[in-house]
């Protein structure tokens, strides 16, 4: 019989605003009989008894509205980092992203190093993510939102119309998107674009705002868009565009997935394996950057698809994610316990 786990997470208690891959993970991994699992605070992180670390996006730890805050986030950091060390505590990873999503201090990415030094396993969601060798590691796929979408009725397509739905930061590239919509209006006066989500800054709300204003095909709701909302915009598109600079994991193409919607994507290995697994024909990509007539392509090769037709995620149920999750941890308890037992005895 396996020993009861606890682990903490590095997420807070999920809100109405907190990313369902998180959700959707803590609910998997409560219904584990042997893990007990808490959310994050930093009283929890420095008081409670857990067994495992889990961190995932670990440089919003460090995060803090104004200086002083960010100062003391990193107080609170080392602390943590020293505690850990005392506890001999394992830390497993999430890999969500190669690097940070936008530049860091390189205070911050020291101490985001002396993390890294603590990472027993890490989880990675795609076969592609390159770990150095020697790396503990497992792969377990981003779950699907079928189940998390499903209370909420979605619309029939509508034709000629692209979207794209999800938090907007600078490389996912959406400017370019609308520019290039820009271009297909002598091809496609009829086709529409829908931008929606919210802007990581304001200046990037300007910035698409400017690229829009001379094509009345597209609407800007630019906030934060709940879920009924979501599946409405989702479900009323033909075609999901996902433009991104750097496509490595994407909860944005799953979602569209989920909601039996193609997306259109940059080619890469990790796109091309996501095709080989859904079905190419609900993953379309191209090389190099995108253009109108690429766009215009995808739409309608997406239009062509059979009502009725659902992507194959079999892969990527919550059940399965649960019980890999469980093993990381075990594993990760054990990795820590046999360098314990490789250390010299204390004089």
């Amino acid at each position: 019989m396996s020993r009861r786990l606890t682990v903490l997470q590095s997420f807070p208690e999920p809100r109405a605003t907190t990313n369902p891959y998180v959700v959707t993970l803590r609910r998997s991994l409560d219904a584990r009989p042997d893990l007990e699992v808490l959310t994050f605070s930093w009283s929890r992180a420095l008081r409670a008894r857990y067994d495992v670390l889990h961190v995932h996006w670990p440089e919003n730890l460090l995060k803090g509205g104004t200086r002083g805050r960010a100062l003391a986030r990193r107080l609170l950091f080392v602390a943590l980092l020293a505690r850990l060390t005392l506890r001999s505590t394992p830390v497993v990873a999430t890999v969500h992203n190669l690097r940070p999503q936008e530049g860091l201090p390189r205070s911050q990415r020291f101490l985001l190093g002396l993390l890294g030094r603590r990472v027993a396993v890490r989880v990675l969601l795609n076969e592609q993510t390159l770990v150095p060798p020697g790396t503990a590691a497992v792969t377990v796929l981003h779950g699907h939102y079928r189940e998390w979408f499903a209370d909420h009725p979605r619309p029939p397509r509508e034709p000629g119309r692209v979207a794209y739905v999800g938090l907007i930061r600078p490389y996912k590239d959406v400017g370019r998107l609308i520019r290039v919509f820009g271009t297909t209006a002598d091809a496609a006066p009829s086709a529409r674009l829908q931008v929606a989500g919210q802007p990581l800054t304001p200046e990037l709300a300007d910035e698409l705002h400017a690229a829009a204003a001379a094509d009345p095909r597209v609407e800007l709701t630019l906030e934060f868009l709940p879920d009924d909302r979501l599946v409405d915009a989702v479900g009323r598109a033909t075609l999901v565009a996902l433009p991104y600079r750097e496509m490595h994991n994407s909860g944005a193409a799953l979602m569209a997935l989920s909601l039996d919607r193609p997306v259109l994507v940059p080619r890469n290995p990790v796109t091309d394996l996501l095709a080989a697994e859904v079905g190419e024909e609900w993953v379309h990509r191209y090389d190099g950057e995108l253009s109108g007539a690429v766009l215009l392509q995808a739409l309608q090769q997406a239009a062509d698809h059979e009502p009725g037709l659902r992507p194959d995620l079999g892969r990527r149920e919550w059940d399965q994610a649960g019980r890999d999750h469980e093993d990381a941890y075990r594993w990760a308890v054990r990795l820590r316990g046999r360098r314990r037992d490789a250390d010299p005895e204390p004089h």
